[in-house]
């Protein structure tokens, strides 16, 4: 009975921990990743679309803090462009409203779900729900719906024993609805190359990360854009 009752006591002391209010958990998860000002990570990518075969890819990854990204790559990664998780605070930009949905478990962990509502409706994005994780103060999942690129999905998993709030690998759904491209089979007669619609664009891409570097200074001059010497 004593037991029972103590087990009681834990159960409940974990639920009240978890505060419903959208704005403490957005602060929260922007404190954790604020400890990151910048990393490097290498990635495998795995892309699987249903209009063309991408090979396997490797890459590597650099981020600083605020929104600095380069990949540095042998191949051509055909990602949208919110495929490549580098930030939980690449959601949360620009004015908003949080709204706290209910609570859900992702793959066994206990989520709020949070609705980002955009106030600016000159943005890309419409809405976007987040799965956070209060007890690690990470995103667990990410559905969104943008005016231009279809939706998106991202699921995130991450190391029990990590240090910082960085994944250990994502898995990206996406369906971009209809896109036009170039035919390059043939050409009509004065009119170029012909387009055609592919149907809709969906897929998936499954992203590992590891080999971290985290807050080790990286320059400035790794984001800036290298343009070719023009041949003289």
């Amino acid at each position: 009975m004593k037991k029972s009752f103590l087990i009681f006591l834990l159960i409940s002391s974990l639920g009240f921990s978890q505060t419903k209010n959208p704005d403490v958990i957005i602060k929260n998860l922007k404190e954790a990743f604020n400890k990151v000002k910048d990393y490097t990570a290498n990635v495998d990518i795995k892309v699987d679309v249903n209009v063309i075969k991408v090979p396997e890819m490797k890459a590597k990854l650099f981020f600083k803090a605020p929104d600095k990204i380069h990949i540095e790559s042998k191949g051509f990664a055909m990602l949208p462009k919110n495929g490549l998780y580098t930030s939980p605070l690449s959601f949360l930009k620009g004015d908003y409203t949080a709204i706290f949905a209910k609570t859900d478990t992702i793959d066994g962990h206990i989520t709020s779900v949070i609705k980002i509502i955009p106030l600016n409706d000159k943005g890309n994005l419409l809405l976007t729900t987040l799965w956070v994780d209060q007890t690690k103060n990470v995103i667990r999942k990410v559905e969104s719906s943008t005016k231009t690129n279809g939706t998106f999905s991202l699921i995130l998993d991450y190391n029990k024993d990590m240090k910082y709030p960085l994944p250990d690998s994502m898995l990206f759904s996406f369906n971009a609805g209809k896109l036009n491209t170039p035919d390059m089979m043939g050409q009509e007669e004065n009119q170029g190359r012909r387009r055609r619609a592919f149907k809709d664009i969906s897929g998936k891409v499954t992203i590992k990360y590891y080999d971290y570097k985290v807050n080790k200074g990286i320059p400035n001059s790794v984001f800036e854009e290298k343009r070719e010497k023009p041949k003289k």
